[in-house]
């Protein structure tokens, strides 16, 4: 890990820091329009119990510069824990430096250490920077397999269904 860069564990009070990566993420993704969450939500999801997902900042030279989102799920077919990368973001000026393979190092031995078998995480299709960063980890695409969503009234609506 560069010298310059320190990884740390979210605290209470970095809610409106993870906000802020979040909405960058989403932004730099063309999706800012579908951000909704709020610094309250980040606080229920990382500090309440049950604890619903873990982050951690990046600091380069001190100064907050990226964010790692993440949280566990299991697989039925394997029987291990997964870690699942919702959210991984380093600011653009400063891509190219390792800090990006720093939080994957880091993950990847997190993953390890609670028993899990493997890492996953979803990036568009057109995002070819990022897919080539990945493949030159290792990670591979996963053929086949189409993300589906079920929200909003749709999932009210079933959810309503008493048949």
């Amino acid at each position: 890990m560069p010298a310059e860069l320190r990884l740390r564990d979210v605290a209470p009070g970095d809610e409106g820091l993870v906000l802020h990566f979040v909405r960058a993420l989403a932004d730099y993704e063309k999706l800012l329009h579908e951000v909704t969450a709020t610094e309250e939500h980040f606080r229920r999801l990382l500090f309440e119990a049950p604890r619903r997902a873990e982050a951690l900042i990046a600091e380069w030279e001190g100064r907050p510069v990226g964010l790692a989102l993440w949280f566990y799920s299991v697989s039925t077919f394997d029987g291990e824990p997964r870690l699942y990368l919702e959210d991984i973001f380093v600011e653009p000026a400063l891509r190219g430096r390792g800090i990006g393979r720093a939080i994957f190092g880091e993950l990847a031995r997190r993953a390890l250490a609670a028993g899990c078998g493997r890492m996953e995480w979803s990036v568009l299709d057109w995002n070819a920077p990022s897919i080539a960063f990945y493949r030159s980890i290792g990670a591979l695409p996963r053929e086949g397999w189409t993300l589906q969503r079920l929200s909003g009234t749709a999932l009210q609506a079933l959810a309503a269904r008493e048949d």
